[in-house]
Formats: structure tokens, C-alpha cells, sequence
């Protein structure tokens, strides 16, 4: 009988960890399945193990091959499976018991084109949250896209997914070589994707490896590996280029975010980065003109700075960023007739390095933080407590202005200051007579010629904080406060 879901596995030299890898697949609550094992000609015990589930357990086959690497090793197994849906697991991991049911689930219910979910970073046995696709699948989301929903750029791996078979075929997807494979896959996926469903739970657990062979990813600092990711960028840049533009941008975002750090880190490390640095300049001018500008500030600074080869100032950049890891760095303005705002960073007007003002300028990155921390009835008037402060800024705000209002009207309010940002505010709330029944709290600032605007933000319960009218109700029920 045809299987529901086929997961295919390749694997090389994992023998620490593919036992728990294939418990997980077996005792999966889609039991409809075939797990499709493919020997990448394998040195170690791993193809014992392999032996052992498929001669116990009839959903295991084995199919072998000679070394040739992750993206053939998984066509390999694509051309042996035989389900109606297809998955990929690497050996090294491990597959939450409902995730399969989940997708596939979802898929039979949407008629969408591939399921995918949020992942889980196993490290030294503990699980936490996954970096690499952080800010993802923070709530389900089905029957989208990726041209819908941008964030799903981030979304690069294949096996935190459940692809229709045909889907898969009539896209004409396939591995290339190399150690960077399923980056350019994952993304023609989404975009060749009729329809995408994303689900809010973790459906993957993906380890970083504490014994035997280091994996791909935890040799990416070396030369050749950053070159095989260059070339996985490259690719996927020109499928976007051709077949969704408007992700580009976003892409080249993600690049000097993440994959950019690697290349720092090997910069850190090497002896002779002359080789490094002309691979560095290659990934930077592969990006789109306005990758670089619209980069953060602290990350422009080392951009620059690697690509004119200033590889020890670069490594003091590095260090300051860890040294201010937890408590964030600061935002200084500078001039007077007319203000900057600045990353109080190294090298700022160095006389000797000569770099750009607008290297650190940082004004755009600078956010409101307005908070509500308590709201009481006083018997004649509502009293608001609250703060309001600049993201990154350690200065005194010189002007607030707090206002009322139900997306229509606005209800200006008198503001008493305590301490630095601290206020206090009142309203009646027959002041709000003929508005809608729900008000937000809105704030303006002004700083050196600074000026920001935002909701304030429920300081105990997170979220927009709102006020509701006591005794507003279409219905005639009471809406409570």
C-alpha cells in the first residue's frame, strides 16, 4: 500500500545521535509512514543502526550510496519514496511524536502546497529557541505565502516541512550539490507555493552536535564553507530576482543579519585574512544597493570596516558588541543647529580611520518605549500613570504630549512629569460622550529635535493598553472597564 507520508533521512557518520533521530520517526502519531534511510556511505556504526530499525520495522528501508553529499543523498531517497506527502529529517535531529500528524493534518484540511513550523535549538540536551528562524511562526497562519507573509524568508530550512508530492514534482524541485542544498530549495518552495500554512508549534528539534564529527553548520567559519554558502546566496538571490523581487530586499536583510556573522568570526580567528577579506568584499557586492545602508548602525561599522580590510579594528568592533550584549549600546547626538543621532560606538570621527558620519548614524533605528503602569478611578476622573522613554538613549525627555483616542477623534490631555519620563494623567470619561467604546493612549516626545510617536503599552499585561467606556455598549450590555 502507498504510505501517507514519506520522510526521508540521509545521513554520514552520525552514529552518536541516529538512534534517538529514528525512535522519534517510529513512534511518530502518523503511523501511515515510510521513513526512507539513505547510507551517504557512511564510516562509522551509523549503517548498523539503520540495519537494525529496518529489520524490525517494515516503515524503515535503507537505501545506500557512495559519499556524494546532503542534496543528492535526499534525491536519492525522493526517487525511492513512494508517499503521498514528502519530509526530511536529518539523522543528527530529532521529530517532535505529533509534528507529522500536525502538518499533514492541516495540508488535508487547506489543500495548501506545503505545512511548515517553528523549531527548536537542541543544545547540550536542552531545547531552546531556534535564532535562525526567530520571529516566524509566532501564530498560525494558514493559506498564505511567503509574498503575503515576508517573514517566511527567514523560514530557510526543509525539514521543519510537509511538501505535497506533486506539488514537489510539478515544481521540478530538486537538491543541488554542495553543504548549503536545502537554502535554495526552501525558498523556491515558498514562492512556487500555491498556498502555505504555517503552524505556532515547534515540529522540529534541531541539534547542535556536542561528540563526534562536527556538522555543516558548525564548520562554517572555515574557507570552503563560507564559499559554499556564498554560493547558496547567489543562488537564491537570482530565482528571487527572477521569480519574486519584492522578497530581495528582504533576503539581503537577512544575509547581513545572520549569515554575515560568520564570516566576522572566521575574521576574528584567522591568521591570514587576505583570502577572507576578498571573499568578504564578493558577499557584499553580491547584495542589493541598499542592503548595506539600510543595515543597522553597529553592523554598517563592521561592514565598513571589514570591507577596507581594517581586520583589528574590526575585532575591537566585535568585542565591544559582546561586551554590551546584555545591556544594549547607546544613541548620542552630536551638533547643535542641527542634531545627530549617533551609535556611541568605536571610531566615531577617528581621525586617523576617517569613516563617514552616516556610517553611525542611528537616528532610524531610535523607538518610543511608552508604558501605562497603572489606571484608577478616583471618584471624579480617571488617573494614568505611566513612563516614556527613547530606545538606546540615556537623556531626559524635553517635551511629551499624551492624547486620547478611538481611531477617529483625538482627546488631548495635561501631563505632569515625574522624574525622567515618568507622567501623570487625568480624564472624565464623559469628555469621551459620542466616541467608540475602546480608546488607546497615544504619546509624542520631543528630544533634541527628536520627535517619536507610539501607543502606550499595557506595562502588566503587554500589549496595546486601552481604556474601555464604562456603560458603551451597541448591544446595550455594560462592557466592563
Amino acid at each position: 500500500m502507498i504510505p501517507l507520508l514519506s520522510v526521508i533521512v540521509p545521513f554520514h557518520n552520525v552514529e552518536p545521535y541516529i538512534t534517538e533521530c529514528l525512535k522519534s520517526l517510529a513512534v511518530q502519531t502518523l503511523d501511515d509512514l515510510e521513513v526512507v534511510l539513505v547510507d551517504d556511505g557512511s564510516a562509522d556504526g551509523s549503517r548498523r543502526v539503520a540495519e537494525g530499525f529496518a529489520a524490525t520495522d517494515p516503515r524503515f528501508v535503507l537505501v545506500t550510496q557512495r559519499n556524494e553529499g546532503p542534496g543528492p543523498a535526499r534525491n536519492a531517497g525522493i526517487r525511492r519514496a513512494r508517499g503521498t506527502y514528502l519530509a526530511f529529517a536529518d539523522a543528527d535531529d530529532v521529530v517532535p511524536p505529533e509534528a507529522y500528524e500536525r502538518m499533514v493534518g492541516k495540508l488535508a484540511e487547506t489543500g495548501s502546497d506545503l505545512a511548515c513550523g517553528a523549531v527548536g535549538r537542541l543544545v547540550d540536551g536542552v531545547l531552546e529557541e531556534s535564532t535562525l528562524h526567530e520571529r516566524v511562526f509566532r501564530r498560525p497562519v494558514l493559506c498564505t505565502h511567503i509574498t503575503d507573509k515576508q517573514v517566511l524568508v527567514r523560514d530557510r530550512t526543509v525539514w521543519n516541512k510537509v511538501y505535497r508530492r506533486d506539488f514537489w514534482e510539478r515544481a521540478g524541485l530538486a537538491f543541488p550539490a554542495g553543504i548549503y542544498e536545502d537554502v535554495p530549495v526552501a525558498m523556491q518552495a515558498h514562492v512556487l507555493a500555491t498556498s502555505v500554512d504555517m503552524l505556532g508549534e515547534v515540529v522540529y528539534h534541531w541539534r547542535r552536535r556536542e561528540e563526534g564529527e562536527d556538522s555543516i553548520t558548525q564548520r562554517r567559519n572555515e574557507l570552503s564553507n563560507l564559499n559554499e554558502r556564498l554560493t547558496a546566496i547567489r543562488s537564491v538571490r537570482a530565482f528571487l530576482d527572477e521569480r519574486a523581487p519584492e522578497l530581495l530586499d528582504g533576503f539581503d536583510a537577512l544575509v547581513l543579519e545572520k549569515d554575515i556573522l560568520f564570516l566576522f568570526q572566521a575574521l576574528e580567528r584567522c591568521e591570514e585574512p587576505g583570502p577572507l577579506l576578498d571573499l568578504a568584499r564578493a558577499w557584499v557586492a553580491e547584495l542589493g544597493p541598499g542592503a548595506v545602508a539600510g543595515a543597522p548602525s553597529l553592523r554598517r561599522l563592521e561592514l565598513h570596516l571589514m570591507t577596507r580590510g581594517l581586520v583589528a579594528e574590526l575585532r575591537k568592533v566585535r568585542d565591544f558588541r559582546r561586551a554590551r550584549a546584555e545591556s544594549g549600546t547607546r544613541v548620542v547626538p552630536r551638533g547643535w543647529r542641527t542634531t545627530g543621532w549617533y551609535g556611541d560606538y568605536p571610531f566615531f570621527r577617528d581621525r586617523r580611520l576617517r569613516i563617514p558620519d552616516e556610517v553611525f548614524d542611528a537616528r532610524a533605528e531610535l523607538k518610543l518605549l511608552a508604558r501605562v503602569d497603572s489606571c484608577a478611578w478616583t471618584g471624579a476622573e480617571y488617573r494614568v500613570r505611566g513612563e516614556l522613554a527613547v530606545h538606546r538613549v540615556d537623556r531626559r525627555i524635553d517635551r511629551m504630549n499624551l492624547w486620547l483616542s478611538d481611531g477617529r477623534r483625538k482627546v488631548p490631555l495635561e501631563v505632569s512629569r515625574t522624574g525622567r519620563g515618568g507622567f501623570v494623567t487625568a480624564f472624565d470619561p464623559a469628555r469621551l460622550a459620542g466616541g467608540g467604546p475602546v480608546w488607546r493612549l497615544q504619546a509624542r516626545t520631543e528630544t533634541r529635535d527628536l520627535v517619536l510617536k507610539g501607543w502606550c503599552r499595557d506595562g502588566a499585561a503587554g500589549g496595546t493598553w486601552r481604556f474601555t467606556v464604562p456603560g458603551w455598549s451597541r448591544t446595550g450590555m455594560d462592557i466592563p472597564q
